[in-house]
């Protein structure tokens, strides 16, 4: 869409792709009965001899086995990629809270580093970093020509050393030369406050291991503060994803015990699952269940979720729940729609390969594979830019993206390109940085609005977004299988057997 917004804070594109021919491969494709395809594997074998006798230069066998296999995966979906030892490494440190970088959430544009956002208080946040920049230059290396992943490589290192971005800003004529020291980058996924007296607001950046405890931690506070709350807004807002553990224990604070928060589909028996707002779900550890200590209040207070554009994923998983079963207002603009499971196949001892295995469902039976979560409050993030967030690139725009099985029309529908990009360019003009919980965050002020019954101010296109909100919600599905190996993307480590969903993502620049 040329310069339109797009917000690929919700994508995980760029990374390492591919797969291969392997013991693990054929051990898999005999077990379930499938013959192998023994002449391509050989014209496979003769494509390899070629390249090692008669390329230009001698080239690594390694090399040429690892990218046949990224490439081989990366065909599938936007979301199946194959993980070398550092890719696997960072997949861990991203889902444990931190990493070594310049905090910054990036994708790829017109072949260069788009700025998705910068990581709050990060060397790149308090160098002057803007969500929407485009880095041109690391160093003096040309982005152009890259991959996202050698990007992001270059991008990392250890900390206190330097890296030069040469970066290009709308409605600035002249290239944006910064220095900035790369550090350990500790990402606090929970914030939250009161408001105004009787109003809290909490907001999940993403969801990692202690995001859980850590949401508990500040309700705890927040009612010490004010046992009298009358209203809570759970901002999910630019939240991309992260573990579906953790979703699922965030949504096990707000919904009655055992209720089903999501289930799975897939080919595999194991893809077939119900997740339930059940401590198994949530966590693995012994001792007290971390939900044990909450007020009593905290199941019935009043409650608004913000979404938009960039929720995705677990973000998905929580707001669906929360709106199947009436628990919450869902507010904001529809949601991304990456609504697959990926699963982390091991391959060697610290290389593996992250598969999509099933798709989403919220508790009613909704898919949200390439619809996402439809509000039923449609409130832009300001009072002026009604519609901007239709312009944004979302699930259904990513090319390979899985169909939705439950509606046939999701993710279909037509573009006008040159009046979008005209839209886009319009609006970025108005366009102000928002700071989430703050006095002049619109969506956030009628949210309050929302919970104090006073009137909101929606969208000009709000009664189709109700009533499609509203539309096909079935029966709440009954909890049935217990299979407990998902997680949501990024995904840690996984045991041997299997692990699971992925999410979408923004790729921390890491």
């Amino acid at each position: 869409m040329g310069n339109k917004l797009k917000n690929a804070g919700l994508i995980t594109l760029g990374l390492i792709a591919g797969v291969a021919a392997s013991l693990q491969y054929s051990a898999m494709a005999q077990k379930a009965g499938s013959p192998l395809p023994i002449e391509e594997l050989r014209q496979l074998a003769d494509v390899f001899g070629i390249i090692k006798t008669e390329y230009v230069e001698p080239v690594d066998d390694n090399k040429l086995i690892s990218e046949a296999i990224s490439g081989m995966v990366s065909s599938l979906d936007p979301h199946s990629v194959y993980l070398d030892k550092k890719a696997f490494k960072e997949l861990q440190e991203t889902t444990q809270g931190k990493f070594v970088g310049l905090g910054i959430e990036v994708g790829m544009e017109d072949g260069y580093v788009k700025i998705i956002a910068p990581i709050e208080d990060s060397p790149a946040d308090k160098a002057g970093v803007k969500a929407g920049d485009l880095i041109t230059r690391l160093d003096d290396l040309q982005v152009k020509g890259m991959t996202l992943d050698e990007a992001v490589k270059h991008m990392r290192g250890e900390p206190n050393t330097k890296v030069t971005l040469t970066i290009a800003r709308k409605n600035v004529d002249k290239p944006i030369i910064m220095t900035i020291t790369r550090d350990v980058i500790k990402t606090q996924s929970v914030k939250g406050k009161l408001v105004e007296p009787g109003y809290a607001w909490l907001r999940v950046s993403q969801f990692q291991e202690p995001s859980l405890d850590d949401l508990v931690k500040k309700i705890n506070a927040l009612y010490a503060q004010d046992p009298d709350i009358k209203g809570l807004v759970l901002d999910l807002r630019n939240n991309p994803g992260g573990l579906v553990p953790s979703a699922i224990g965030i949504s096990a604070v707000f919904l009655p015990k055992d209720v089903t928060v999501v289930t799975t589909n897939g080919q595999i028996p194991e893809s077939k699952a119900t997740y339930t707002a059940s401590r198994e779900f949530y966590t693995t550890r012994g001792g007290a269940d971390p939900l044990a200590k909450l007020p009593d209040a905290i199941k019935t207070v009043p409650m608004v979720v913000l979404v938009n554009t960039g929720s995705a994923s677990a973000s998905e998983i929580v707001s669906g729940a929360l709106q199947d079963y009436k628990r919450a207002t869902i507010m904001g603009t529809q949601t991304f729609g990456k609504g697959s499971v990926q699963t982390i196949r091991p391959i060697s001892a610290d290389t593996a390969v992250k598969i999509t295995t099933a798709r989403y469902y919220t508790p009613s039976g909704r898919s949200i594979q390439a619809k996402g979560i439809t509000p039923d409050l449609n409130v832009e993030e300001t009072a002026e830019n009604d519609g901007i967030n239709t312009l944004r690139l979302r699930e259904a725009d990513l090319q390979k993206h899985l169909n939705n099985d439950t509606d046939k029309n999701a993710g279909k529908e037509k573009r006008d390109e040159a009046e979008d990009e005209k839209r886009a360019l319009e609006v970025e003009k108005t366009l102000k940085p928002l700071e989430y919980g703050s006095a002049t965050d619109f969506q956030l002020q009628q949210a309050l609005n929302q919970l104090k019954g006073l009137p909101v101010q929606i969208a000009k296109a709000a009664e189709k977004s109700e009533a499609d909100g509203k539309a096909g919600r079935k029966a709440v599905a009954k909890p049935d299988d217990k299979s407990t190996d998902k997680i949501d993307e990024p995904t840690p480590v996984a045991p041997p057997a299997s692990v699971a969903p992925a999410a979408p993502a923004a790729k921390p620049d890491k």
